[in-house]
């Protein structure tokens, strides 16, 4: 595996998520330009994120669990690199 902590942090969340929870379906968007000059912008445009991810890991796990565990996979870049981060976790075939 590849060093997960290289690369634009856009990068660092995409290869965290698809390391720790294989998914089907993982789009990463960088919201920082909407934010910019608001708290948390520390001005490398890389401090807000929106995540849609799809995994079968997700089965049987509520919204809060499910977002833990995108929590739990960004834990290191969520302390020191992101600001923000709006997940949308679903299952396959979820809607």
């Amino acid at each position: 595996m590849t060093d997960l902590a290289t690369g634009s942090v856009q990068d660092q969340i995409t290869a965290r998520l698809t390391a720790t929870l294989a998914p089907t379906h993982l789009v990463v968007v960088n919201e920082s330009g909407l934010h910019a000059g608001h708290m948390g912008d520390d001005g490398t445009g890389e401090t807000h994120f929106r995540v849609e991810v799809e995994t079968p890991k997700f089965e049987g796990l509520n919204r809060v669990a499910r977002q833990r565990l995108v929590n739990q996979a960004l834990a290191e870049l969520l302390s020191t690199k992101i600001h923000a981060l709006a997940i949308k976790a679903r299952v396959p075939g979820e809607i």
